[in-house]
């Protein structure tokens, strides 16, 4: 399968950056072709200005955008990896999803609904949070944030979600902590994505 790995953090020495390599090195270990986006490493543009909403209803799509999309069209499977910053996702990560999953590429709106462009994909999405997980659990915010990416963005243009975790407590474990939260990545990485 083909895996396109989009992670969203700025420090190459946290936690999430250990669990884009525990995803990367367990889906190639099972014979999958990875490609990872690291938005912060490159720079990704995340503001939807008034120039790409022209271009798009043009037809012109910005080069930097077509080339996510590319990717996005190439793969089989696509895992987002980010932290959970003031209830949902960090502007960089948002901005992609404002930017790349268009109208006319993830799904086209019209009088008789919508229509999802982007069937057939698999999505697994990992999220890290500061807060408890019993506290986001008994909240709503867990069910919550299932809510706004599983159905509101994969779901919405039509990619099946295989899978979502959620861990909590982030900068206040002791490393075995941490180490069971890799290890319960991995599993879920070969499970869902078995060998070739």
């Amino acid at each position: 399968m083909n895996h396109l790995v989009v992670y969203a953090h700025p420090n190459a020495e946290s936690f999430n950056h250990a669990i884009l390599e525990t995803v990367v090195r367990s889906l190639q270990a099972n014979g999958h072709r990875v490609v990872v986006r690291d938005l912060y490493a490159l720079r990704f543009q995340p503001v939807l200005g008034q120039d790409d909403l022209a271009a798009l209803d043009a037809g012109d799509v910005p080069a930097d955008i077509l080339a996510e999309q590319e990717l996005i069209a190439q793969a089989d499977a696509i895992t987002l990896i980010y932290p959970i910053w003031w209830g949902g996702q960090p502007a960089m990560l948002k901005g992609y999803i404002d930017r790349v999953f268009s109208h006319g590429f993830a799904y086209v709106a019209n009088a008789q609904g919508i229509e999802r462009l982007l069937e057939g994909k698999k999505g697994l999405i990992i999220n890290t949070h500061g807060t408890p997980k019993d506290i986001y659990d008994q909240t709503g915010m867990t069910e919550g944030l299932k809510l706004t990416t599983d159905t509101a963005i994969f779901s919405f243009v039509g990619i099946e979600t295989v899978g979502h975790l959620l861990f909590g407590g982030i900068g206040y474990g002791e490393e075995e902590t941490y180490n069971g939260m890799l290890k319960e990545v991995e599993e879920a990485v070969v499970s869902l994505f078995p060998a070739r």
